[in-house]
């Protein structure tokens, strides 16, 4: 997500996080809290799904080779 929408989303963000945890904040503070939280998040969330986009790529590898496996005992292996 660009930088310039976590930041306004962020600011939402902010604003729904001060309510959601009863914190009584000033709307700047609000306003920055959501931000870093929104940037912070977006980079977390892109690492994650990254290291994730790897696993399933390692873990389709996995069974793949467990099927060729299956399939070189079951028909050629006799």
């Amino acid at each position: 997500m660009p930088v310039i929408a976590l930041i306004i989303i962020g600011a939402a963000a902010g604003f729904l996080a001060t309510r959601l945890m009863r914190i009584e904040a000033s709307i700047p503070a609000t306003m920055l809290i959501g931000i870093i939280g929104a940037l912070v998040g977006g980079i977390v969330l892109r690492a994650l799904v990254t290291v994730a986009g790897w696993l399933s790529g390692f873990v389709g590898a996995v069974l793949g080779a467990l099927l060729v496996i299956w399939i070189w005992q079951t028909y050629f292996r006799r």
